[in-house]
């Protein structure tokens, strides 16, 4: 059984089943995921799409939803008894889920560790006494989990194997419609509606600011999965601006272009990989926002920044999240040389944090070893 709740967490999961997988053929796998984890032959009991939230607020609009969901795998932990729960983030969710797997006798695996470093540090304890392993990917992890008296794997970045571009600029430029000589701004505005809805529009809002002083400037905007085409076209289209929308492909849309706008999440991490300047954004309800401010212990919210443990790229939040600000810090690296160049470097240094490549297929082998070891205990 796999769960992955998120976007993210489908990408990193299809990988690591298509590892298992050539590691062990025999195994079969039921879960939660998206198209990606579907496309490797994992029976879906519900999509991720419909089990992603942001924030608090968001959390009740779904909460019978991902109760069923819930309940459902608890029910099919008892009775079918998988040989392994794998477990990709998504905390809240995934922490009840492995207490019951405990108690059913399943081992559990977590893959990719929830972010107890940014906040509810006393998960720690939870998490020791109900996960049989977990694998952690960012590289100050181990450290900190260390410290807490529970010892995890890093097994490096599973996005060190899967972000790069798959043609060259020409080419892709080409197939875009898009012109080499005029500036290129990616807009990534998540792969969640409450995204799409709250971002899109001050993108598409700085997408005009910045056609005023940029005249020649084009934007292109990879859709993710997940996401509403229709959604995101109405937004586009309130605005006097040309935006070429592609389905996925978006190492190419974004690692060809000058500068990418970007929602905070995983994506940062993608475009930095690229070696891409950005803007990053980040917007939930005010409740979420004043319960955040109170929790949350670390000094930045995009990935690329708290990797380096400096800012390398600036970070736009809440109110700050708006159309001319937005346009604003765009300019001042698309008009500065010398920043923009440094802003390339330190993008590049990132990669030399993330460990080594093959994670996914590490993390399969750690899950297999965990499989027998159970299978041995049973005997």
């Amino acid at each position: 059984m796999i769960v992955a709740g998120e976007a993210s967490g489908d990408l990193h999961g299809a990988n690591l089943v298509r590892e298992m997988k050539a590691l062990d053929p025999s195994l079969v796998f039921l879960g939660v995921g998206g198209s990606r984890l579907e496309a490797e032959g994992v029976s879906l009991v519900a999509r991720s799409s419909d089990m992603a939230v942001v924030g608090i607020t968001e959390v009740f609009t779904k909460i019978r939803f991902i109760c069923r969901v819930f309940f459902q795998l608890r029910s099919m932990l008892r009775k079918e008894k998988p040989r392994l729960l794998v477990l990709i983030d998504y905390p809240d969710f995934n922490l009840r889920l492995a207490a019951k797997a405990k108690a059913a006798g399943v081992p559990v695996f977590y893959y990719i560790g929830p972010q107890v470093w940014a906040w509810r540090k006393s998960r720690v304890h939870q998490i020791r006494r109900i996960v049989d392993r977990m694998v952690v990917i960012l590289p100050f992890e181990k450290a900190f989990y260390a410290g807490m008296g529970f010892h995890v794997d890093f097994i490096g970045h599973p996005l060190l194997d899967v972000v790069k571009r798959s043609r060259s600029r020409e080419e892709a430029l080409k197939d875009f419609g898009l012109q080499d000589k005029n500036p290129i701004v990616a807009l990534l505005p998540g792969s969640r509606e409450k995204e799409i809805r709250s971002l899109l529009p001050e993108m598409m809002g700085a997408a005009v600011l910045l056609k005023e002083h940029f005249g020649e400037a084009q934007f292109i905007l990879p859709l993710a999965d997940a996401v509403d085409p229709q959604l995101a076209q109405g937004i586009i289209q309130a605005h006097p601006v040309a935006v070429k929308v592609v389905p996925g492909q978006i190492y190419d849309a974004v690692g060809h272009a000058d500068i990418a706008i970007v929602a905070s999440g995983t994506a940062t991490l993608e475009t930095a990989l690229l070696e891409i300047p950005m803007v990053i954004l980040y917007r939930t309800s005010s409740i979420t926002a004043a319960i955040g401010r109170r929790l949350i212990r670390v000094k930045h919210i995009g990935l690329v920044n708290i990797i380096a443990g400096k800012t390398i790229v600036p970070e736009l939040i809440q109110e700050s999240a708006d159309a001319a600000s937005i346009a604003d810090a765009a300019l001042k690296i698309l008009s500065d040389n010398e920043r923009n160049e440094k802003m390339r470097r330190d993008l590049a240094n990132i990669k030399n944090l993330l460990g080594k490549p093959n994670a996914s297929a590490r993390t399969a082998q750690l899950a297999l070893d965990l499989i027998n070891r159970s299978d041995w205990k049973t005997d």
